[in-house]
């Protein structure tokens, strides 16, 4: 597929056929993910993939889904045979920013006026959601409330040095995509980009 169609396409997919997904095309996820840039090739990410019906059912049920809860939203959601959750190591960057090469003497969390271990995360995940696209699949980017992480941690083996910046449903698309997002509610802007000074805007 050509790139641009990739970047069109994308979109949050909420519900999914009750197919299996290639693990072939799982693993071209994570191979395009860690081709993300990062900041001094800290390579500080890990992916952990659910791919069971048993491990896909444990997120939900550590990630706050009561079972016997039932919207639009939700019950799309877990139709989703696979899930992939992103995680940033903010210990990894300080520590490389520290060695010899980068020239800082210390691990101070404040030389990162942009934390760039969610930067980096972000775009491994970016590059998951554009593979799914070239793949013939859909998926879609959530967040995990704070109040489960402890939980979702502890089911999984999580490290405390881990945290997770979401999870990514993957599944093939179903012709119900599922609960409406903020797109069918909110008009594309078209007034964002600022060319030679701030309040100079062209279109897309």
């Amino acid at each position: 597929m050509e790139f641009r169609e990739v970047v069109r396409r994308r979109r949050m997919v909420r519900r999914y056929a009750d197919r299996p997904v290639d693990p072939a095309a799982v693993d071209r996820m994570l191979e395009h993910a860690q081709r993300a840039p990062n900041a001094g090739f800290t390579q500080g990410w890990a992916f952990l993939v659910l791919d069971t019906p048993e491990d896909v059912a444990l997120f939900w049920a550590t990630t706050g889904a009561d079972p016997d809860a039932h919207n639009t939203w939700l019950d799309g959601m877990r139709t989703a045979p696979v899930v992939i959750v992103p995680l940033t190591s903010k210990a990894a960057y300080l520590d490389r920013y520290a060695l010899p090469d980068k020239g800082w003497t210390d691990r101070d969390e404040a030389r990162w006026p942009v934390p760039y271990w969610w930067v980096d995360a972000g775009m491994a995940a970016l590059l998951v959601l554009q593979t799914v696209v070239d793949e013939g699949l859909g998926a879609c980017f959530f967040g995990i409330e704070e109040r489960f992480l402890d939980g979702f941690r502890e089911a999984f083996g999580i490290p405390e040095d881990h945290a997770p910046v979401g999870a990514i449903t993957v599944g093939h698309r179903e012709s119900d995509t599922g609960a409406a997002g903020s797109p069918a509610r909110r008009e594309r802007r078209t007034n964002l980009v600022h060319r030679g000074r701030w309040g100079t805007t062209v279109g897309p």
